[in-house]
């Protein structure tokens, strides 16, 4: 029986030398987690609709998705998760406000072990933002 694949994406937004991560909810999967704010892409959307939908649906703001910096296949048991990270630009008409999410922050690469990542979320963006630790 093959293992069903969720999709997500990722958004890399940088400014001034610090990039935005969100805080999951107390009653999300992994709670109070920190990661790149997105989602899962639903049936019938492409990357770029889904995490711009994402991102309005936890932030609140609107924002330019750019290329894409890449992509890691994470297995679990039972499923795959295909985890895509694009970069990503605030317009900035609108602050970001926590909507779906517990909590923002602007954070230097620097200062991310300060802060609980899910074991996929950290591998995958140590190594797709060349992050050493």
């Amino acid at each position: 029986m093959a293992k069903q694949t969720i999709r997500v994406v990722a958004a890399v937004v940088e400014r001034d030398g610090r990039y935005l991560i969100t805080q999951r909810r107390e009653t999300a999967v992994l709670p109070l987690q920190w990661e790149f704010p997105g989602g899962k892409v639903e049936p019938g959307e492409t990357d770029e609709e889904a995490l711009r939908r994402e991102l309005q649906e936890r932030l609140d703001a609107d924002f330019v998705i750019g290329r894409k910096i890449g992509e890691k296949h994470h297995d679990y048991d039972g499923y795959q998760v295909v985890l895509a990270l694009y970069a990503a630009s605030l317009n900035e008409g609108r602050p970001v406000r926590a909507k779906r999410v517990r909590d923002f922050r602007w954070v230097a690469s620097s200062e991310f072990g300060q802060y609980q990542f899910p074991d996929a979320d950290q591998r995958t963006m140590d190594q797709l933002l060349g992050i050493r630790r």
